[in-house]
């Protein structure tokens, strides 16, 4: 797994009034580096602000925020290490059997949930059928566990149970999936293979209130209060002794503002914070600032996705082509975000396999973009339906790009197209019913292979295709990769001529790569990072 102020979107260059504002908000704010005395009470819990809080129930979170918390609460057989590998979580360990399609986990001894309770295999089949019953209609259950035979059928409606998810005795469950799929074990880290209690839910519905949220991690749900904090509590009764957290809680305050946020973290009232690159200017002349930033290169590709159903010019390749054409990426990179993220020149970043620093991108070249649209029947951009580019709210640099891209499109082509931002949880739920024709996006690695970006999100088959692109020749690629057993080279090479397509399609327009900024108290100690993100807080303290 997914932004406003006084900065000028024609232009982009950055104004002395903005400046200006930045540096004395920046030298408004109460101390000098973090506070001592606003830490103060808070000597053992972890504070850090998150923009928005959508859900509480693993089966239907689809957003990294929303995720960083719940991970702290519930866990999965298998997890992320610092290597960004997949690693033994309440699996000790897992054999795979020679034809790649049945996988039989062994649970460890003495797993509890938060309330004493002993975690069996009953309990993981439970919760994989829970996340298929299609009355609880989870978002993300048909992208990560579709490969599970009878996953689709439960979804359905079509039976009672998933027929592919079997206990053998407590401690053992199989798991058998449809074909031999490189990534299956991958797919398990995601939330929606994660174990509940059952006992604390209403008839499997959706998890609603902290009371529900009955894990097995190192942490317990104490409190929720919607648009204003979720807080939890260190699990005293971890089953992991050896990795009990060193923390005594973690307040998550739910802080859409970025600034904010920023300024929580000058007045010490928060520990760590993610920061904009417009706070970046102010920041880096702060000598008391300076030295907390940390800079995290992620998988994560924002990106302008075209729906090729819903808006009719974009049925047309060579409008797609045309539009790409006009966005100059290395402006809004350097410019517009200050240099800050790289240039995406395909859509898979670094650090996924298969990643290509060059794949067969379409260049910025505004003449032979006013050449396409006008061969498509809309020259100047005169006779093309009103056009609006959706972007989320929360993010100011997210808004940034989406303004540059509407200026570029009206500079370069004649297209009139403007803006519409909309609260995230409004977002997603309209993304996810494929209804934006226009809209500026991020898709944030579930895992590092590329079947999670390309078949995930592209395929006509993938279930977070929300641009309603079809392409049979890319589907077919992508279904070879997806199952191709064998030297890794070769299916490498089925990905990159399957990448080369969509990026001349262009139903899809690759932006940038996340480079993620943080304010990092230096009384903050053994935080544990992946490419992903933070790990849960087993390790974190505070000194």
């Amino acid at each position: 797994m997914v932004k406003a102020s006084v900065y000028n979107p024609i232009d982009m260059k950055w104004t002395p009034v903005l400046f200006l504002a930045v540096v004395l908000g920046l030298a408004g704010c109460t101390g000098g580096k973090f506070s001592e005395k606003s830490s103060e009470g808070k000597a053992n819990i972890l504070r850090y602000p998150i923009p928005e809080f959508t859900k509480l129930d693993p089966a239907m979170v689809q957003d990294g925020d929303s995720i960083d918390v719940i991970q702290q609460v519930y866990e999965g057989l298998v997890k992320w290490g610092e290597d960004s590998k997949v690693t033994p979580n309440l699996a000790e360990k897992w054999d795979v059997s020679k034809d790649g399609m049945t996988y039989t986990f062994h649970l460890r001894k003495g797993i509890t949930f938060s309330n004493g309770r002993a975690v069996t295999a009953d309990d993981f089949k439970y919760s994989f059928e829970r996340a298929a019953d299609p009355k609880l209609a989870s978002p993300t259950t048909s992208t990560y566990l579709a490969a599970i035979v009878g996953i689709q059928d439960k979804l359905n409606g079509k039976a009672s149970e998933v027929a592919g998810v079997k206990v053998v005795d407590p401690s053992t469950l199989q798991i058998v999936i449809d074909k031999p799929r490189p990534y299956f074990i991958d797919d398990l880290t995601y939330p929606a293979a994660w174990v509940v209690c059952k006992e604390s839910l209403k008839d499997g519905g959706e998890i609603q209130q902290v009371d529900q949220m009955v894990g097995t991690g190192p942490f317990i749900a104490k409190e929720f209060v919607p648009t204003v904090k979720i807080t939890l509590v260190a699990n005293k009764k971890y089953w992991d002794t050896e990795h009990s957290p060193k923390l005594e809680g973690i307040d998550r305050p739910i802080v859409k503002d970025a600034v904010t946020r920023l300024n929580m973290f000058r007045s010490g009232e928060v520990d760590l914070t993610r920061i904009e690159r417009q706070d970046l200017v102010g920041i880096n002349n702060d000598p008391k600032l300076k030295d907390d930033v940390k800079f995290f290169d992620r998988p994560s590709l924002y990106y302008v996705g075209l729906n090729c159903q819903t808006y009719k010019p974009f049925t047309d390749v060579r409008v797609r082509r045309a539009f790409a054409m006009a966005i100059d990426a290395d402006d809004i990179v350097k410019t517009t975000l200050g240099g800050v993220n790289k240039v995406a020149r395909s859509i898979l970043p670094p650090s996924v396999l298969g990643y290509r620093e060059k794949a067969n991108y379409i260049p910025f070249d505004v003449a032979k973009a006013k050449q396409l649209l006008a061969e498509a029947g809309y020259a100047g951009g005169k006779g093309m339906p009103p056009l609006v580019l959706t972007h989320r709210d929360g993010q100011p640099d997210v808004k940034l790009v989406a303004e540059r891209v509407v200026t570029m499109l009206r500079q370069n082509l004649g297209v009139e197209a403007t803006t519409s931002m909309l609260p995230w949880n409004t977002y997603l739920d309209v993304h996810n019913k494929h209804k934006l024709d226009f809209f500026h996006m991020r898709w944030a690695a579930d895992y590092l292979d590329p079947e999670n970006f390309l078949s995930t999100l592209l395929a006509s088959y993938g279930n977070e295709n929300k641009i309603n692109y079809k392409n049979p020749a890319f589907d077919a690629l992508c279904r070879q990769g997806d199952s191709f057993v064998g030297e890794e080279s070769q299916r490498l090479a089925l990905y990159a001529q399957a990448e080369d397509m969509v990026l001349q399609d262009a139903p899809f327009i690759p932006i940038y790569f996340e480079r993620a900024a943080e304010l990092i108290s230096p009384r903050v100690k053994g935080l544990r990072e992946s490419v992903f993100g933070h790990l849960p807080h087993t390790t974190t303290r505070l000194e």
